[in-house]
């Protein structure tokens, strides 16, 4: 963190707005850390038996756009080698 972030607190400003911003979606939707975390575990389970996945890149959240509520997953697909034929 910089000098200037420091001092004006803009850095921990941003960051928590942010958390509010968490904290309301979750409460619109009333859907819980607990009851999210479960949701992306149940969508990896199901995607990676259809195709290879990257667990830990994997990133779920909770986004709102005026009114409306979004499940946003950002799922990275592994490459799939391709065999030649012969």
């Amino acid at each position: 963190m910089s000098f200037f972030e420091r001092l004006t607190g803009k850095k921990s400003a941003s960051s928590a707005k942010e958390r509010l911003q968490l904290v309301l979606i979750h409460d619109r939707v009333d859907i819980t850390p607990a009851v999210l975390e479960a949701l992306k575990e149940e969508l990896l389970a199901v995607i990676s038996r259809h195709v290879d996945i990257d667990p830990s890149s994997v990133h779920v959240e909770l986004a709102t756009e005026g009114r409306s509520q979004r499940l946003v997953a950002d799922i990275p697909i592994k490459p799939v080698a391709r065999r030649r034929a012969a």
